[in-house]
């Protein structure tokens, strides 16, 4: 995730270090022109002096290593010249500027005619110390610069900071907001783009808060809608039941469709209403192999109208959850088994626990699901098929849905393996310990 914050100082450090490296090196460069230019006046200045020196002869006094040389010309006769001038003229008789070689050095030279005297005055000066001196001021006036960026930089990251403080704050608050709170949040600050953010994300919020609104009260006249009709069917097929035929086809696949109706009907309501804030309002510990007992009982004629064997296995764990949603999920998981365990079957219900876990298992000796299918059996309305059962077998879908939904707002993961039998599948629930106590 990128960070505001640090592109804003990238950029604008960046942007700061460039310009401040373009304008640094136009201004050695400006500054080394008008360096040049005020060592070229001191040599006009130095040649007029020689110019009015009138001396004749070889100038002895200038040692042969000195940055400055020079030659005095009458008639096209060398009349003076310091000890360190060459032989040939430093540079030809006419005025003007230029640069010439010798004594192994690189000179900045000069031809200079003084009418007074009437002389030519050839000048030269050691052009790599010119250089240094003008290098080592302009250097020592650009340092401070290159100096203070990081300086700057710090500053740049302390006033952004400040800057983005309103925002951060503005996060914290959305980031501490329960889950269920969708009230209004506080403008942060008074910075005009901030408001205009703070009142986006109210008016959001209030969409919102209106749309859940609007789906628990649908949810509520569904659950009176739709379960007062179906069980008035009931209640008809019941009356009827007396007047048909023990083995009327036609009546059982009626009835077959009204109990799968109101198995929907009540799965569809779970899911829409088992939200993480009303299951965690109702958190306790729970004792699952006593949760356990009671669902199979509950359940137990179901298994013995398939003459189904189902075993419950393991030691009383208790996990921290919620009681509706945990039975929910252990109903679904031996609704599931019982409809896709053949007559005769097998079903076990396991509670293990490990030093970080705990497990519920429900087994089957069942068809078992492909390993291909394993990713898709959580989806909704999604049912597997395999050879031995067919789309007879009652269900909406829905189950195993509801479990992993279940699980996790229990903070706990589903698996899937082959069950302990020839055949079959396992489910597995795994709590981890964390909130046990």
């Amino acid at each position: 995730m990128k960070s505001i914050r640090t592109f804003l100082i990238l950029s604008v450090v960046a942007t700061l270090i460039l310009f401040n490296f373009i304008a640094a090196i136009q201004g050695y460069r400006s500054s080394m022109n008008e360096a040049e230019k005020l060592f070229d006046n001191k040599m006009l200045d130095t040649a007029r002096l020689v110019a009015n020196l009138h001396v004749e002869g070889q100038v002895s006094n200038i040692a042969s290593d000195s940055t400055i040389a020079f030659q005095v010309w009458k008639n096209k006769q060398l009349i003076a010249a310091s000890s360190n001038a060459p032989d040939e003229p430093i540079s030809a008789l006419q005025p003007g500027y230029g640069y010439i070689n010798f004594n192994n050095k690189r000179w900045r030279s000069l031809g200079y005619f003084d009418r007074n005297q009437q002389v030519w005055i050839t000048l030269a000066e050691r052009a790599d110390i010119r250089f240094l001196l003008a290098e080592n001021v302009i250097l020592k006036s650009v340092y401070p610069i290159l100096l203070s960026i990081p300086v700057i930089c710090l500053l740049i990251w302390l006033i952004i900071g400040h800057g983005l403080k309103p925002l951060r704050q503005l996060a914290t608050e959305l980031r501490d907001k329960r889950s269920d709170d969708l009230t209004a949040i506080t403008t942060v600050g008074n910075t005009k783009e901030l408001a205009q953010v703070t009142t986006s994300i109210n008016s959001m919020l209030e969409r919102l808060a209106a749309t859940i609104e609007r789906e628990k009260q649908f949810t509520a006249d569904a659950a009176h809608e739709l379960r007062t009709p179906i069980s008035a069917l009931k209640v008809q097929l019941y009356n009827i039941a007396h007047e048909l035929p023990k083995d009327s086809i036609a009546f059982a696949q009626l009835q077959d469709g009204v109990d799968r109706m109101h198995h929907l009907v009540e799965q569809l309501l779970f899911f829409y209403r088992s939200s993480p804030e009303e299951l965690a309002k109702n958190f306790t510990k729970i004792d699952l192999y006593a949760l356990a007992q009671d669902v199979i009982a509950e359940q137990y004629a179901a298994f013995e109208s398939k003459q189904q064997h189902i075993e419950l296995d393991g030691s009383h764990l208790t996990v921290y959850g919620n009681t509706f949603g945990l039975t929910t999920l252990l109903q679904n998981l031996l609704s599931n088994a019982n409809k896709y365990t053949p007559t005769g079957g097998h079903i076990k219900v396991s509670l293990t626990e490990t030093p970080h876990t705990q497990r519920l298992i429900v087994e089957d000796s069942g068809p078992g699901i492909a390993d291909e299918a394993h990713a898709h059996v959580f989806e909704r309305f999604y049912r597997h098929a395999s050879q031995s059962v067919t789309s007879k077998t009652p269900g909406c879908g829905l189950g195993l849905t509801i479990v992993r939904h279940i699980a996790d707002l229990h903070n706990a993961s589903v698996l899937i393996q082959a069950s302990s039998f020839s055949t079959g599948c396992a489910f597995i629930v795994e709590f981890g310990r964390g909130r046990e106590s």
